[in-house]
């Protein structure tokens, strides 16, 4: 009879406690409105701290936008420098230069064609002046009748003159063929074939003027006076 006398007080305490439960379950919406009421009254106090935790989160939510172009821009410049799009003429190139370069790589050297140093030539202006240092430039001492001084009339040139249609002449020491040739045109209206020239032991200048054949040196020495 004690097993059967304990059941039925566990059934009674089991009973109870659904009732407990069930008066708990009706009183609790009691309470919701009373709940309720309170954070009405709490309101007014909770807005202005729930605003200022509100702002951080756009800021943070703000910086986020600003950093991820930042990191896109270095994603497109990182893929050019890897290489990977780069075109097959950029390839080209790059391996063109390496080639260029060579293994051991070059070294220009300049060439240098003596054994002395110098400083460079710096720029040095014309001369630009505020008046002339000179009231008269210098005139052309070598003209025609400083470069032949005067005919020889010795036997040997007249036998020249006869034989070879050649004049003798003396002539200026610093005088080339070119001078002579130019100075006898000039002076005596006459062609010249040929000029030939020798220093003499006393320090003269004597030139030796072949004639053309359209002129006769005869007729030219008397134009002249030797004859």
């Amino acid at each position: 009879g004690k097993p059967a006398e304990k059941k039925t007080e566990k059934k009674a305490e089991k009973k109870p406690a659904t009732a407990a439960a069930s008066t708990s379950k009706v009183t609790k919406p009691a309470a919701k409105p009373v709940a309720a009421k309170k954070p009405a009254t709490a309101k007014p106090a909770a807005k202005p701290a729930a605003k200022p935790a509100a702002k951080p989160v756009l800021k943070l939510a703000s910086k986020p936008l600003i950093s991820k172009p930042k990191k896109n821009v270095q994603a497109t410049k990182k893929t050019p420098k890897g290489g990977k799009p780069a075109t097959p003429v950029q390839k080209a190139l790059k391996a063109q230069k390496k080639i260029l370069k060579g293994v051991h790589g070059s070294r220009v050297r300049k060439i240098r064609t003596s054994v002395h140093f110098h400083r460079p030539k710096t720029f040095r202006p014309p001369r630009n002046p505020k008046y002339p240092r000179k009231s008269v430039p210098n005139r052309n001492r070598m003209d025609a009748f400083n470069i032949i001084k005067f005919p020889l009339t010795t036997e040997a040139a007249m036998k020249k003159i006869e034989d070879n249609n050649t004049l003798v002449f003396i002539v200026h020491d610093h005088a080339n063929k070119y001078h002579i040739k130019a100075s006898i045109k000039k002076l005596y209206d006459v062609d010249v074939a040929k000029v030939n020239t020798l220093m003499r032991p006393d320090g003269r200048k004597k030139a030796y003027v072949r004639l053309t054949r359209d002129y006769d040196a005869l007729d030219v020495a008397n134009k002249i006076g030797i004859i």
